[in-house]
C-alpha cells in the first residue's frame, strides 16, 4: 500500500471516495453565467451543444426561450428539441420524457424559472438536480441576478429585482464548470442612456455587474478545487475565494465586527465563519453575552464552530489554516491583559505576528 494512502485520515478518503461517486454516477453541470442581458450566454451553450453533437455525443434541448436571433436559430436547425410542457401560461421541463430519452447531455436555456403549478418540481433548478442524479450532464444558462444573496446589490446597481431565486447553495454543490460570457452587450438589464455622462454612468454599472459574476465563477472554481485537495489529502493554506473568520467573545457585543464580516463575505462571494472559545470558566453575564453573539452570527447565515483548549491564537490561528482563511476579524481586548500578555502581546499583536498570508482586521471596543 503506498505510504500517501496509509497517510491519509478517514475523512481524506470518504472525501476521495465521494468524489468519484459523484464522477462515476452523476451527470457534470456547466453553467453559462451573464451579467446582463444581451452578452451571449445562449449563443455560447446552444454552439457547444452543437459541437458536441458534432463529435459523436448524444445531446438534445430541453427548454429554449424566445425571441433568438438568425445565428442562433440556425444552431437549433441541427439539434433535437423535446417540446417543454406549458400549462397556465408558464412552461416546465418534460421530466419524464427527457429520464426516458436519457441523452447524454441536456441543453436548457434559462435555469432560473418557477415551473408550473402542479409540475413534479417548483423550480427548474430542482428539475437540473433530478437530471443529474439520473447521469445526464447539463448545459445552462443563468444571469447574476437571479442568484440568492446578490438580489439587493444587484438591485442597488440597476434599480430591479429578479422575479425568481435559485439559492445560493446550488451552484456551489452542483457546478462543475462556470464560465462568464464576457461578449459586448447591446443590450443589457440597464436602460440605454442617451448622454455620453450617462452612458459613461451605465458602463460603469455594467462593470460592477461583471466584477460580480467574476467573483461568483471564482467562488465555483474555488470550491471544487477544496473538495479535490481535501481528497488527496492536501492541507489547504490559501484559497481564490474569500474566507471570513470572526472571533467572537463573550466579553462585549460583536455586533458591528459579524455585520463587518457577513458584509466582506457577500462582496466576494466568500465564506463567513465564526469561533469562539468553549471555557467553562465564563462568567453568567459572560456566557449569555456570548450566546447572544452566537445567535446573532448564525442569524447572518455564519458557519459557527467552538475552539477548544487555552491558547487563543493558536487556536484560531491552527483554524484559519486548516480552512484556507484569508481574513481574521478579532476586537481589541478580547483577552483580559496580565503579565503573559504584556510579555507576549494580546491577542491582535500576536495574530498579526503569526498570520503569515492572512489579512488581520483589528477592532477597537469602547
Amino acid at each position: 500500500m503506498p505510504d500517501d494512502f496509509r497517510r491519509r485520515n478517514p475523512d481524506e478518503l470518504l472525501a476521495e471516495i465521494e468524489l468519484e461517486e459523484r464522477k462515476s454516477q452523476r451527470g457534470q453541470l456547466k453553467v453559462f453565467l451573464g451579467y446582463a442581458k444581451g452578452v451571449g450566454k445562449s449563443f455560447q451553450m446552444l454552439d457547444e451543444g452543437r459541437r458536441r453533437r458534432e463529435r459523436g455525443e448524444d445531446v438534445v434541448i430541453c427548454a429554449l426561450q424566445p425571441g433568438y436571433p438568425a445565428e442562433v436559430r440556425t444552431i437549433l436547425d441541427h439539434l433535437e428539441v423535446i417540446p417543454t410542457i406549458r400549462k397556465d401560461g408558464a412552461e416546465a421541463i418534460d421530466l419524464p420524457a427527457v429520464l426516458r430519452r436519457r441523452p447524454r447531455v441536456a441543453l436548457i436555456d434559462g435555469l432560473a424559472y418557477d415551473n408550473p403549478p402542479g409540475s413534479a418540481n417548483p423550480h427548474r433548478w430542482q428539475d437540473v438536480e433530478q437530471l443529474l442524479d439520473a447521469g445526464i450532464s447539463v448545459l445552462t444558462t443563468v444571469n447574476i441576478q437571479y442568484l440568492e444573496n446578490l438580489q439587493e446589490g444587484i438591485e442597488r446597481i440597476t434599480g430591479r429585482r429578479a422575479a425568481f431565486i435559485i439559492p445560493r447553495g446550488f451552484l456551489d454543490k452542483s457546478a462543475d464548470e462556470i464560465t462568464v460570457v464576457d461578449a459586448p452587450s447591446e443590450e443589457s438589464v440597464l436602460k440605454e442612456p442617451e448622454n455620453s455622462a450617462a452612458r459613461l454612468a451605465e458602463k460603469h454599472k455594467l462593470s460592477r455587474l461583471r466584477e460580480m459574476a467574476l467573483l461568483v465563477a471564482a467562488s465555483v472554481v474555488d470550491r471544487r478545487l477544496v473538495s479535490y485537495l481535501r481528497a488527496q489529502g492536501t492541507e489547504l493554506t490559501w484559497g481564490v475565494q474569500e474566507r471570513i473568520l470572526v472571533y467572537v467573545t463573550p466579553s462585549s457585543d460583536e455586533t458591528r465586527m459579524l455585520e463587518s464580516g457577513r458584509r466582506n463575505a457577500d462582496r466576494f462571494q466568500g465564506e463567513f465563519l465564526v469561533v469562539y472559545l468553549d471555557r467553562s470558566s465564563f462568567s453568567t453575564q459572560g456566557r449569555v453575552t456570548l450566546v447572544q453573539n452566537l445567535e446573532y452570527a448564525r442569524e447572518l447565515q455564519a458557519e459557527v464552530h467552538a475552539l477548544s483548549g487555552n491558547d487563543a491564537a493558536e487556536l484560531i490561528l491552527e483554524f484559519a489554516m486548516q480552512r484556507g482563511i484569508t481574513q481574521i476579524f478579532v476586537g481589541r481586548g478580547a483577552e483580559k491583559p496580565n503579565l503573559w500578555t504584556r510579555v507576549r502581546g494580546d491577542l491582535p499583536v500576536r495574530l498579526i505576528r503569526a498570520a503569515e498570508g492572512i489579512d488581520v482586521v483589528v477592532y477597537p471596543r469602547h
